[in-house]
């Protein structure tokens, strides 16, 4: 093939990008709008929409996986933060009864009613996303706090907060990030998603996670929140023993961590980043009868 019909052929797979005059204020929120029809298939494969199915789509934008979820879905909610580019979408589906695009923040959004809204009782609630760089992770944080509300979720990340999402014990990237979301729901990282594929290009490249939510956690866990406070306060300092960490996080002193973590049979010189989901659960299990009152 000849480089122009390689150029015409290229272009046939981008969804088309439109100006707006909130361009300048969403690209402040580290948002790139994508525009690869070849991504939009691969999302829609992680997670198959059907006419039974609620979908949630965080941040849709211009809209270029919108159409396709619109195609799929029993009902489709939309939240877009944006003023200008909600109403554009309200717009462009006012014809669609099915798809509500609402102005929200994805960050306080409610998702705990959502399963009211689905519109088969054997249908599911999915999540999709293309989620804004600079508040991904407060976003997946009230997804994975949601629980059983939502059934499965495909959000496109930074590549580097993915990998974080999905990393495994023993690693730099695994942190309290990686624990609370594993904790709630099977993670992998299903694809890497090059800048080409967004207008503006960002410089750096996405991938999109793949998430089932788990029904209970893999491991016992009789607190929710004090394993949370745990597990951030073994992070707080990474480059700090786990005594010393668990003592500033949770305000306790050097030998009452250092004893926290033998009961819980955890050598507390070693580092949070190597402990499994099941130390952590020891551990805050443990705690409950070390953290001052």
């Amino acid at each position: 093939m000849s480089p122009r019909r390689n150029a015409r052929a290229a272009a046939r797979d981008r969804v088309p990008v439109r100006r707006s005059a909130t361009h300048g204020r969403t690209r402040a929120l580290g948002q790139h709008f994508l525009r690869d029809r070849s991504v939009v298939d691969r999302i829609l494969e992680l997670v198959c929409p059907t006419p039974r199915d609620l979908v949630v789509e965080i941040g849709p934008g211009r809209g270029a996986l919108t159409d396709a979820l619109a195609a799929r879905a029993g009902r489709l909610l939309a939240l877009e933060i944006d003023a200008g580019l909600a109403a554009a979408l309200r717009e462009r589906f006012a014809d669609a009864p099915r798809v509500e695009i609402r102005q929200s923040d994805a960050r306080r959004f409610d998702y705990a009613g959502l399963r009211a809204l689905v519109p088969d009782p054997e249908g599911r609630v999915l999540v999709v996303g293309n989620l804004p760089y600079s508040v991904g992770k407060p976003i997946l944080a009230a997804l994975v706090e949601s629980g059983p509300a939502i059934d499965e979720m495909a959000l496109m990340l930074q590549k580097e907060v993915a990998e974080r999402v999905a990393a495994e014990p023993g690693g730099k990237t695994y942190g309290a990030l990686s624990v609370l979301t594993q904790v709630a729901a099977s993670v992998r990282l299903a694809f890497t998603v090059p800048p080409g594929a967004f207008s503006p290009p960002p410089q750096v490249d996405s991938a999109v996670l793949h998430l089932q939510a788990r029904r209970e956690p893999p491991v016992p866990i009789a607190d929710p929140a004090r394993f949370a406070r745990v597990v951030r306060a073994a992070f707080s300092q990474r480059r700090k023993s786990l005594a010393n960490a668990l003592a500033a996080g949770l305000g306790l002193a050097t030998d009452r961590a250092r004893r926290l973590a033998e009961a819980a049979g955890i050598d507390p010189g070693r580092r949070a980043e190597t402990l499994s989901l099941a130390e952590f659960a020891h551990l805050a299990a443990r705690s409950g009868e070390a953290h001052p009152r």
